[in-house]
């Protein structure tokens, strides 16, 4: 995810979409297999249209942004989340994740709400059949001040998610944590909270920035990583700074099955080709 960016603007019992939440869960569960899903912020296609977007691109999946602060978040919302439900039913692809985008700008570990916002996701992603849930901290949320860790804040979401994660794991959903941190400093934090509700969402293109080595921190956390993020910067996946064959063995070692998140960008300008040559690129890298 980008250091800085703007949050866009579920039971299923009974939804339209049921049987396909259901088909998704039960694919994580009985037949894991990696997919392919973009952020809806990446392909500048908030709402529920987002998932035409997705399937002209050629997706699986969709990672949906909650929405910006507010007592009560956009994807809360049973009339939004039934647009998703009634879009995923007509198009076939489903939801992969959901994103708190707004810890950017309204840290998660300091703001009165973080609590309840984290809530409110939990609900929305098990109503929309997902799993992961990207919990941001770049920009105002970033847990690091320079290269020390801001531990006051630290402690403060340690407290949060020890609270939140309950609800996760009873939900069948994971809080990931994305953010400028090490994999020991995040495997830090998980032990902290002795939640296994609670994980890394892994963006090999931030972590390479921030120095870390990437390949090494992947086998590091396995069994500890929720989701990942691919991108990289404003190059297509196989020609920009980021090699993906090492990272794909270290992703392979650890036996990761679940969602690839594409946040890639549009260097022709034309996104759906540029995605669905990002995405063929990703199926050829894992002999999808």
């Amino acid at each position: 995810m980008n250091m800085a960016r703007r949050g866009f603007v579920m039971t299923v019992a009974g939804g339209l979409a049921a049987p396909l939440a259901g088909k998704a869960l039960a694919a994580e569960k009985e037949e894991p297999r990696i997919r392919l899903s973009a952020c809806d912020w990446s392909l500048r296609a908030g709402g529920p249209g987002g998932l035409d977007v997705a399937k002209a691109c050629g997706l699986d999946g969709l990672e949906v942004a909650v929405g910006g602060a507010a007592d009560k978040l956009n994807l809360a919302k049973p009339e939004v989340q039934q647009q998703y439900k009634d879009k995923m039913k007509e198009t076939g692809v489903v939801i992969s994740s959901t994103a708190m985008t707004l810890g950017n700008s309204n840290p998660l570990a300091t703001e009165a709400n973080a609590v309840s916002w984290m809530t409110q996701t939990v609900e929305a992603t098990k109503a929309l059949g997902a799993r992961p849930i990207l919990l941001a901290f770049f920009g105002k949320g970033d847990l690091r001040r320079g290269k020390d860790l801001k531990t006051d804040e630290v402690d403060n979401l340690v407290a949060r998610l020890k609270e939140a994660a309950p609800k996760a794991k009873e939900a069948g959903v994971v809080l990931g944590l994305e953010n400028t941190l090490s994999a020991k400093q995040n495997l830090a934090i998980i032990e902290r909270v002795g939640s296994d509700a609670v994980a890394v969402y892994y963006d090999c293109f931030n972590s390479q920035g921030n120095g870390y080595d990437v390949c090494a921190e992947i086998r590091d956390l396995k069994g500890r990583v929720c989701c990942f993020h691919f991108k990289n910067g404003g190059d297509y996946l196989e020609t920009g700074r980021v090699k993906w064959e090492p990272i794909r063995d270290a992703m392979n070692d650890i036996g990761y099955k679940r969602w690839i998140v594409l946040e890639t960008s549009c260097p022709s300008k034309d996104r759906d080709a540029d995605f669905k040559k990002n995405a063929a690129y990703v199926r050829k890298l894992f002999s999808l």
